[in-house]
């Protein structure tokens, strides 16, 4: 006969309360049915656990197994803890890998809203391009993903965060600064622009014109800040990424072309199934990348 959990967790009830009547409170069962518990339980071990009947005095076996029970029904009861906690998403891991303006907007209003509910959720934020992002997927070594779609998006489902359109940064002394409109392309034509792996992705005609001739070229914002700041040229940037590299004091003019904006997507691979509690992160960035579209980037 195997020897079953609830029969070592009734010994032990028995064990540490000294009588049966208390441990049958404490089990929510009838003394009858925790002194047969009892009676299997020698009957499987072949010798008595307790010394007299009044269940009070453990025999060199029952202090052995009380020992032994003690510890597995705490490992026991951990385990499934720890499987209830992951199915009701209260407990987990989840792996995310963001591009930056999203980490720095939208994740931040994510766990304002929501740390509660991941008190006990071990969550690893990565922060990198979209080619990253999506490398990291393919290789597993992430759960969820959140970056442009590229041509190595196979396999991925896909589902739209947000739009983030472009706009010209340039100093609050610069001429463009003053414009009361939107900025059209030819507005930039006589511009030195700065550009970066973002703004070379509009597909725009105007704009590949302009990055062919640009002479400045640079990846990391903080770099591109201070040479705007320092009125060296202008760049074209996402807004969200803008506010997330600190364009404090710079000018930000949106363009007029309405296609020339980011679309970000929620990303995860198609053949793997997200955790309960990668779901419902998954639920609340969705959520809070919708408040702040529909509450404006400002």
């Amino acid at each position: 006969m195997a020897l079953k959990i609830e029969l070592l967790r009734g010994f032990a009830a028995v064990a540490r309360s000294g009588n049966l009547s208390d441990a049958a409170g404490i089990l929510g069962r009838t003394p009858s049915a925790v002194s047969m518990m009892l009676k299997q339980l020698e009957t499987h071990l072949g010798e008595p656990l307790f010394e007299t009947d009044r269940k009070n005095r453990l025999t060199a076996l029952g202090a052995y197994v009380l020992e032994q029970a003690e510890s597995e029904l705490q490992q026991y009861d951990n385990m499934i803890k720890a499987i209830e906690g992951y199915a009701k998403a209260t407990h987990g891991h989840v792996r995310i890998a963001t591009v930056p303006s999203i980490a720095g907007t939208v994740m931040p209003l994510v766990f304002s809203r929501h740390i509660n509910d991941f008190k006990n959720v071990d969550i690893e934020l990565r922060d990198m391009d979209s080619i990253s992002v999506l490398h990291e997927l393919s290789r597993d070594r992430i759960d969820i993903g959140i970056a442009t779609l590229g041509q190595n998006s196979s396999g991925l489902h896909s589902q739209h965060l947000l739009s983030d359109a472009f706009g010209v940064i340039c100093a609050p002394s610069h001429p463009l600064a003053r414009e009361p409109g939107k900025i059209e392309w030819d507005m930039l034509r006589d511009e030195r622009l700065i550009a970066n792996s973002l703004s070379a992705g509009i597909k725009a005609e105007p704009s590949r014109e302009l990055h062919e001739k640009a002479l400045l070229k640079a990846q990391n914002l903080t770099s591109i800040m201070a040479m705007v700041q320092a009125e060296i040229g202008v760049t074209i940037l996402p807004e969200m990424a803008a506010r997330v590299a600190n364009a404090a004091g710079l000018a930000f003019r949106p363009l007029a072309d309405s296609l020339a904006t980011r679309q970000i997507h929620l990303l995860r691979k198609t053949d793997t199934s997200l955790s309960p509690v990668a779901r419902l992160l998954e639920k609340y960035i969705l959520d809070c990348a919708a408040a702040l579209t529909e509450g404006g980037l400002s």
